[in-house]
């Protein structure tokens, strides 16, 4: 009777480790920022007297940060393997931003301790603040290659293995660049307001006209099922009450298309308001 007790016990011992869930403060991190410094930030020509939209992303990336530094504390020594990086695409000219970036990138590990932890948020306190501050002294608004970031890099800088990948996009929604600005058919690389005007998506049969003539963005990739991304910044221009809505439709169309693991879609709301969601989508 005994031997038999035992050998049940080691039967639902070995099903119950079998079928373990790995728990969300066990799983590895992997943040990456996607910046636009494009003139959405540009205080003179796109300014909000209750708090200037740069100064938004700076608190966005404040509060992420500290959700990860939460997942860090949070984790044992020996489990660590958590990262955050930024990146821009393409990369400013300006050789101070991309300095300052690279004190962005960020990694813990079971080598790491409390003085290293407290460094990282010494540094996201006072390093992304500098690099908005040059961009927009700089005034050379070269655009945010969105588009192209995602055909060519995103597999290889923002997925890593055995990691939960999660992709942070600072934009306003919509998608421009030179390089990256094509069309196959009625579908496009970009999104601009004057391009929501001109297929007539001011009204609130939007839906049926994007669906009719195939509007939405050309697929950039496939099969991004160990991606999660989060737009944070969607500003519309005032004027037409479903551009939020047509913004929305093209990028969720997309992430569908291209099999995006989790998406989350934000508008440029007050920092205070966000920063809950932001903290609880990192730590559920």
């Amino acid at each position: 009777m005994k031997a038999k007790l035992l050998l049940s016990s080691i039967l639902i011992l070995f099903i119950a480790n079998s079928f373990k869930i790995e728990s969300p403060t066990d799983q590895n991190l992997n943040i990456s920022f996607l910046l636009d410094l494009s003139d959405r930030i540009d205080p003179k020509k796109n300014s909000n007297p209750a708090m200037e939209y740069y100064q938004r992303d700076i608190q966005y990336i404040k509060s992420i940060e500290k959700a990860f530094i939460e997942h860090v504390k949070r984790k044992k020594i020996l489990r660590l393997n958590d990262q955050m990086q930024v990146f821009f695409d393409p990369e400013p000219k300006n050789p101070q931003i991309n300095k300052l970036s690279q004190q962005l990138k960020v990694s813990f590990n079971k080598r790491s301790n409390k003085a290293d932890i407290e460094k990282i948020e010494k540094i996201f306190s006072e390093v992304p603040a500098r690099i908005y501050q040059s961009a927009i002294k700089d005034n050379k608004f070269v655009g945010s290659d969105i588009w192209g970031f995602f055909k060519e890099n995103v597999n290889d800088y923002c997925i890593k293995p055995n990691s939960r990948n999660i992709l942070f996009i600072l934009t306003d929604g919509y998608m421009f660049h030179e390089d990256s600005k094509f069309m196959e058919g009625s579908k496009s690389s970009y999104l601009t307001s004057k391009l929501i005007k001109t297929f007539k998506l001011n009204t609130s049969n939007y839906k049926a006209l994007m669906q009719k003539n195939g509007y939405g963005f050309i697929k950039a990739n496939q099969d991004l099922n160990n991606l999660e991304v989060v737009v944070l910044g969607v500003n519309p221009v005032k004027g037409n009450p479903f551009e939020i809505d047509v913004i929305n439709k093209y990028w969720v169309d997309w992430f569908k298309e291209m099999k995006v693991k989790t998406y989350m879609i934000k508008r440029a709301d007050l920092p205070s308001d966000l920063d809950p969601i932001i903290k609880k989508y990192i730590n559920p």
